[in-house]
């Protein structure tokens, strides 16, 4: 169900925004809206979709996974027809300008970035894929000395360099630069929660004290760690608590408040899993 919203929201944030106004998607999506662009109108956005993406997604198979190649295909395969559906079928006039945003270049790169953003995000969060530039990253990107978001970042800069020596102008492609990180910023967001918690390492000499008042306060689980100080040789504590970002200001001030020499460091975690110990 999420990876077939996931497709028609992604093509609606595309084929309402960026499309009519010629702007470019990421990756593979962004190759597609090119060559239909250069080519004859019976080679539209949909075909490019499925002849570019399916084969990516087929050849990354044994590197990713039946489950994972299923899903993106399908999730490809929603797109694609939801894409055709807005053009060519429903009574929508993308042909030259976007029916929301008109002809505001910046408007339609910041919404069509968040929207299909979104669309992308939500297919990764629930186990696919909307673009095979990712699984092309994830098998190539090592075996050329790079990460996988260098390996993505390389093909979309390539990319708009292609669009703009095409289309013989740099406005576009800048533009979809733009809508590019609007959407890697959704994407983001989706895949790892817009309210990220906090992971604390609070280093005392009391961790007695600064676990009670946490725990009173927060009724949240924490760890003690056993640790030493380098240079003094000291023995001390690590007390490990994940808050939410709300509580981290009140957490500071009842630290300090016990112990005014406490180290204490904070950083973005991604995803918390509790377990079911009845369950288990």
């Amino acid at each position: 169900m999420f990876l077939t919203i996931a497709g028609i929201i992604n093509a609606f944030g595309v084929t309402i925004f960026l499309s009519p106004v010629k702007l470019y998607d990421s990756g593979i999506s962004g190759t597609a809206m090119l060559l239909s662009q250069i080519t004859p109108e019976a080679f539209g956005l949909s075909l490019f979709l499925v002849v570019l993406n399916i084969p990516l997604f087929l050849y990354g198979l044994k590197k990713q996974g039946a489950p994972f190649t299923i899903y993106a295909i399908y999730t490809v395969l929603i797109y694609s027809v939801s894409a055709w559906l807005i053009i060519d079928v429903l009574p929508v006039d993308v042909s030259f300008a976007s029916p929301l945003a008109g002809s505001d270049l910046l408007l339609c790169a910041l919404f069509g970035g968040l929207i299909s953003g979104l669309g992308s995000g939500l297919a990764i969060r629930f186990g696919g894929a909307m673009d095979g530039i990712e699984v092309m990253a994830v098998i190539f990107a090592k075996r050329m000395g790079m990460s996988v978001g260098t390996f993505v970042m390389a093909y979309n800069i390539l990319l708009y360099i292609a669009c703009g020596i095409v289309i013989k102008s740099w406005i576009l492609p800048l533009y979809s630069i733009v809508t590019y990180m609007a959407a890697l910023k959704m994407v983001d967001a989706i895949v790892e929660g817009f309210d990220r918690a906090k992971s604390v390492y609070i280093v005392t000499t009391q961790p007695d004290a600064v676990c009670e008042i946490l725990s009173k306060t927060f009724e949240q689980g924490i760890t003690i760690i056993g640790a030493q100080g380098y240079y003094s040789g000291a023995e001390c504590k690590v007390v490990w608590v994940v808050l939410n970002r709300f509580q981290i200001s009140k957490m500071r001030d009842l630290v300090h408040d016990v112990d005014p020499k406490a180290y204490i460091t904070i950083y973005d975690v991604a995803d918390v899993f509790k377990l079911d110990t009845a369950a288990s």
